[in-house]
């Protein structure tokens, strides 16, 4: 099993507390590398990226996992997909105006130049939601919850507060390329404490000092270890839970992964009304660009008329 690019699951104290381990490399980096983003919108990026992936390994799904940010910041849209079998792809958007004004020393922040924000700076207002699509046949499932907390890591945690009842312990961890032949990377680790054990409801002092510590290890993990090219998931997992009965249970490989292709862009072509395929016209061709991975397909007129 490589170190990167994978979720590894797990439980400790005789399964009262579950976790997810996440750290991602190749994938993040061809992703960011697929758009020409400033270094703050794809930070934003790769750390929604790196959520994405703990949100979808917590939930069984067979299908799409979609993570959508929409505020009225600086980056003003992110949009990650997850399939149940590991692929991931994302894009955003974002208003350089704005990123320029919240890195202007003169502003309220005052950061130096290789210094990356918390991705909530840059986002401001508005509100995280997922959903999975299993299908035409099922139900689409969604949460929402919005964007108050100090990091991407506070805002997460409300929502299995508020939504799941399930007291969660949630952290990101980015790095940024600081040279030339440096890569980002992106990491979170998540840990719940489970409302029942053993199938009865679990009320003890001992439980929640257990819990108390579980998290204060959770804590201690630095990101000089998370991003680590030598450490294994199970080197970092047993540093914090040796002697907490850790136990890893399984692990997910992800891999970069576009749903675009020129049958399915075609076909979404010939399905607008007459006037808007016309419209989208320029010199008799269609151009269309993948916003996940910028693929560009070009459409002449005999493709796509119905005519």
């Amino acid at each position: 099993m490589k170190n990167f690019d994978t979720c590894t699951a797990f439980h400790t104290n005789n399964g009262a507390f579950l976790g997810r381990l996440v750290r991602l490399d190749d994938v993040i980096n061809t992703i960011i590398g697929k758009h020409q983003y400033p270094k703050d919108a794809s930070a934003v990026l790769a750390e929604s990226i790196a959520l994405s992936a703990l949100f979808s390994s917590y939930l069984k799904y067979e299908g799409l996992f979609t993570l959508q940010i929409q505020t009225d910041g600086a980056v003003s849209l992110v949009v990650v997909d997850v399939t149940s079998e590991g692929l991931i792809r994302g894009y955003a958007r974002y208003d350089e105006n704005k990123i320029e004004k919240i890195r202007n020393p003169n502003e309220k922040y005052r950061i130096q130049d290789d210094e990356i924000l918390e991705a909530p700076h840059y986002l401001g207002g508005g509100q995280l939601a997922f959903t999975i699509d299993q299908g035409p046949d099922t139900e689409l499932y969604q949460g929402i919850v919005e964007l108050k907390g100090n990091t991407l890591s506070e805002v997460a945690s409300k929502y299995f507060e508020q939504s799941e009842q399930i007291e969660t312990f949630l952290q990101l961890y980015l790095q940024a390329p600081q040279n030339e032949d440096d890569n980002w990377k992106a990491a979170g680790l998540m840990l719940q404490k489970l409302p029942s054990h053993g199938g009865k409801e679990v009320k003890s002092e001992e439980l929640d000092k257990a819990w108390e510590e579980a998290v204060v290890f959770a804590q201690s993990l630095k990101k000089e270890e998370i991003f680590d090219n030598s450490l294994s998931a199970k080197d970092l997992l047993n540093r914090l839970y040796h002697a907490s009965d850790l136990v890893i249970t399984k692990s997910k490989e992800y891999n970069f992964g576009c749903r675009c292709s020129r049958d399915k862009v075609l076909s979404t072509i010939r399905s607008f009304p007459p006037e808007e395929v016309e419209a989208l016209q320029e010199q008799n061709k269609i151009t269309v660009d993948c916003n996940f991975c910028s693929e560009k397909y070009v459409f002449d007129k005999g493709e796509f008329s119905t005519h």
